[in-house]
């Protein structure tokens, strides 16, 4: 009996997309039935290429890859490059894949699976622009999804892009808030700031990896130097942030983090344009939209990370984790 689960990743790869895509690639428990990509982190164009290294890293060229916007609904589109590197994978120049091209009509791509495939689950690791406009079009192509996990915005924590704001949502602030509007069947699981912000990716973490898979090693390594010199210059961290591999992690293991329902808002203009707006004292009393993500366990996450994506041995992954997070808060 087949008992992976169907999953869509919608994508804007980008460093920390790419190691989103190595665990839930390396994950048994999932049936990856594509990829769509979205400006962001890169240009989607970009994005595709970049996430067809990744599949070719894992011998998963199999698995297709669909462009979809390259623009947001309305303002105009600024990319993460100064965070990623022009290539969108940390100025690594890792060749493109040429035996396999991208395909196009994304949102075409992920209207028809959740129509056709009932209890797939959809992944947004991107600005929402794919998704909005799939929900334009298709206000009911949510009707049978089994859960909708995002990464974007924040609850407490400060923002990444401007004093409030988590960059997808920034990026795109009306495809947001039009998601966030929409009373989907599925509750909105905002994987935020206040939890991604304590995945780091630190020169021992890094180090360690050298030891399990070298060729996964290779890759990380070669795709995170630019990230940890951008974090070092800009906020002190040593190490780089990964936002997004917390979504699959999250998916693969709930009780590695937890949080509480409420209703959600997404502004769009102003200095405030692209914050996440918790209504977590019930002031508007509107229905509850999403639940936020407000607390992880950073061991639990690593040793899923690390056993999957590096092929980590566990019993030795216990004994390790202590000393690589013992500077961590």
């Amino acid at each position: 009996m087949n008992t992976k689960k169907n999953i869509i990743i919608d994508c804007d790869p980008g460093i920390d997309d790419s190691l989103a895509l190595l665990l839930a690639l390396q994950s048994e428990e999932f049936n990856v039935v594509g990829i769509t990509i979205v400006s962001g982190n890169a240009p989607a164009a970009i994005g595709a290429q970049n996430a067809l290294k990744v599949l070719q890293l894992v011998n998963r060229l199999d698995i297709p890859v669909y462009i979809g916007a390259e623009e947001p609904l309305k303002v105009p589109f600024e990319s993460a490059q100064d965070t990623h590197g022009e290539d969108g994978l940390g100025n690594s120049q890792i060749p493109p894949v040429t035996s396999v091209q991208p395909k196009t009509e994304a949102v075409s791509f992920i209207q028809k699976t959740l129509q056709q495939n009932p209890g797939t689950t959809v992944f947004a690791l991107g600005p929402l622009t794919n998704i909005a406009l799939a929900l334009k079009e298709d206000p009911n192509c949510f009707a049978e999804a089994s859960r909708f996990i995002a990464m974007g915005g924040s609850y407490l924590s400060h923002g990444n892009c401007s004093p409030v704001a988590e960059y997808n949502f920034w990026c795109d602030p009306e495809a947001a808030k039009f998601v966030f509007s929409q009373n989907l069947p599925v509750s909105i699981e905002m994987v935020g700031l206040d939890v991604t912000r304590k995945i780091v990716l630190t020169p021992t973490i890094l180090e360690y990896m050298k030891h399990t898979d070298e060729q996964i090693y290779q890759f990380i390594q070669q795709i995170t130097q630019f990230y940890f010199d951008y974090h070092w210059e800009h906020e002190t961290v040593l190490g780089c942030v990964i936002n997004d591999p917390l979504t699959i992690a999250y998916a693969l293991d709930p009780t590695l983090a937890k949080g509480f329902n409420s209703h959600v808002e997404i502004a769009t203009t102003g200095i405030s344009r692209g914050q996440s707006i918790v209504d977590d004292h019930n002031f508007w009393q509107l229905p509850n939209n999403s639940y936020i993500l407000t607390d992880v366990d950073q061991t639990a996450f690593w040793h899923l990370f690390l056993s999957r994506v590096c092929k980590a041995e566990g019993s030795q992954l216990s004994q390790v984790l202590p000393q690589l997070l013992e500077v961590r808060s």
